[in-house]
C-alpha cells in the first residue's frame, strides 16, 4: 500500500504539467514545419549553432527520435556544427519534461535545466563548427534518412494533428519510459533509506562521474528521469548530482551513440558526448559549490518544502488530470499492441519479416517505413513497433534491405 501511495502522489504531482506540455508538443509537431528550421541552420557558426539549440530545447524528442529529425535537418541543408548542437539540447529537456521538473523538482531546476542544455548544445555546436570548417571531419552523407511527416494544409487539419500527436503519439514514444521512471521512482522513495546518499555526500564529484557512467549507457527520457531523480534527492542525493542525471540520462545512450557515429563521424559523436559529459558535470559541480545555491535548489522542491504545485488549489483538476493521463497512457499502449496483432493477421507469405534493433518510438518507425519504401521493388513496408519488427512485401533482397536499415540507423537481427 506505501509504494501504491507513493507511485500515485507522484503521477498526482505531474499529471497537469504533462498534459500541458503534450499539448504544446503537439502544438510545435502541427504548425513549426522542419524546412522553416533548416534555413536558419545552414551556417557553422555562432548564429546557427545559436537557432540550432533554441529550436531544439522546447522540442519533446527522446534521443532516438531526435536522430532522424537531426539528420532530415542535415538532408534539408542544416550544417552539422548545427545538427550537433540540436542533437545536443533536444533530448536534454522539452516543454513536457520542464513543466514535469517544475511540478516535481521545484522552479530553479525547471529554471536550470534548459539552460544547462542550451550551454552544452553551443559548446558542442561550436566545436563541431571548427572542425567543420578546417575540414577534420569526414564527408559522411547525411541524405540518407528522413522522418519528415507531411503537414496538413488545414487549419482543422493541423488542430487534429496537434491532438493526436500530443496525447496519443507522444504516449506510445515516451509512455513506456514515462512509467518505467515512476515506478523505479516509487522503489526508490519505499525502499532505500532516507540518509543512504547523504553518506556520501562529502564526494559529489564522485557521485557525478557514478552517474555519468550509469546514466550515459542507458536508456531513459527526459520526463522519465525526472521522477528518478526527484526520489534520489529525497535519500539524500545532491541536486547537483539529480541534475546530471537529468541531463546525461536522456541526451546520450549507447544506441544513439552508434547511430551518431554513423551518420556524422567519430570525431563529431566524441565531441557530442564530451559535451554532454562535461556540461552535466560542471553544471553539477555549479549547482553544489555555488555558496547557497544547492540549499536554495534543495528549498524549493515541494517534497522538501512542505508544500506542492496546486494549480491554483483545484485539487479536482489534479484528480482529472492524473485519470486523463492514466487512460492515454492505456489507450495508446492498447492501440501500440492493437497494431502489432493487425499486422500479424495481414501478413501474407511474400512479405519478408525483418528484425530490427534501435526502433524506440514513432518517428523510428516512421523513418523505417519511409527508407524502406524508397528501395526499387518494394511495394508495401509495414512496421510493428511493439516486436521491433519489420514486413516488406516486393521484389528486393536480404542483403539490400539489411543495408538499408544500417544506413538509417538501426541494426537487422539475423
Amino acid at each position: 500500500m506505501e509504494y501504491l501511495n507513493a507511485l500515485w502522489n507522484m503521477i498526482h504531482a505531474m499529471s497537469p504539467y504533462l498534459l500541458l506540455g503534450f499539448l504544446i508538443a503537439g502544438v510545435l509537431h502541427a504548425f513549426v514545419p522542419v524546412s522553416l528550421t533548416a534555413r536558419l541552420l545552414s551556417g557553422t557558426g555562432f548564429r546557427s549553432v545559436a537557432w540550432a539549440a533554441l529550436i531544439g530545447v522546447p522540442l519533446p524528442l527522446c534521443s532516438c527520435g531526435v536522430l532522424p529529425t537531426a539528420v532530415s535537418l542535415r538532408r534539408s541543408g542544416a550544417s552539422r556544427a548545427a545538427s550537433t548542437s540540436f542533437l545536443i539540447a533536444t533530448p536534454q529537456t522539452g516543454v513536457d519534461s520542464i513543466a514535469a521538473t517544475y511540478s516535481m523538482m521545484g522552479l530553479p531546476f525547471a529554471i536550470l535545466r534548459p539552460v544547462a542544455a542550451l550551454v552544452t548544445a553551443l559548446f558542442g555546436g561550436l566545436a563541431v563548427g571548427r572542425f567543420e570548417r578546417s575540414g577534420k571531419l569526414s564527408d559522411i552523407d547525411a541524405a540518407e534518412a528522413s522522418a519528415t511527416e507531411a503537414r496538413p494544409a488545414t487549419l482543422a487539419g493541423k488542430l487534429w494533428l496537434t491532438l493526436r500527436y500530443g496525447f496519443y503519439d507522444m504516449m506510445q514514444n515516451i509512455g513506456r519510459w514515462l512509467v518505467i521512471g515512476l515506478l523505479v521512482a516509487a522503489l526508490i522513495t519505499v525502499l532505500v533509506p532516507d540518509n543512504f546518499f547523504s553518506l556520501y555526500a562529502r564526494w559529489p564529484l564522485l557521485n557525478m562521474v557514478v552517474i555519468v557512467a550509469i546514466a550515459v549507457p542507458m536508456y531513459v527520457c527526459a520526463t522519465g528521469s525526472i521522477p528518478i531523480a526527484a526520489a534520489l534527492m529525497m535519500k539524500g542525493l545532491s541536486p547537483g548530482c539529480a541534475l546530471v542525471l537529468l541531463m546525461a540520462g536522456p541526451a546520450a545512450n549507447v544506441a544513439s551513440m552508434m547511430v551518431l557515429g554513423k551518420a556524422f563521424g567519430h570525431r563529431a559523436t566524441a565531441v557530442y558526448v564530451t559535451s554532454i559529459v562535461l556540461g552535466a558535470i560542471g553544471f553539477g559541480l555549479l549547482v553544489d559549490y555555488w555558496p547557497g545555491l544547492r540549499e536554495a535548489f534543495v528549498a524549493a522542491m515541494p517534497c522538501h518544502s512542505g508544500h506542492a504545485h496546486h494549480m491554483g488549489g483545484a485539487e479536482w483538476l489534479k484528480n482529472s488530470c492524473s485519470i486523463a493521463l492514466i487512460a492515454m497512457l492505456a489507450v495508446a499502449t492498447i492501440g501500440k499492441y492493437n497494431k502489432s496483432i493487425q499486422l500479424k493477421r495481414i501478413k501474407t507469405p511474400r512479405m519478408k519479416t525483418v528484425k530490427i534493433r534501435g526502433m524506440m518510438c514513432n518517428h523510428c518507425k516512421a523513418n523505417v517505413e519511409r527508407g524502406l519504401s524508397e528501395l526499387e521493388g518494394v511495394t508495401s513496408v509495414s512496421v510493428d513497433l511493439a516486436q521491433g519488427l519489420a514486413y516488406v512485401e516486393g521484389e528486393v533482397s536480404d542483403e539490400v534491405i539489411a543495408e538499408k536499415v544500417t544506413q538509417l540507423g538501426y541494426e537487422v537481427v539475423q
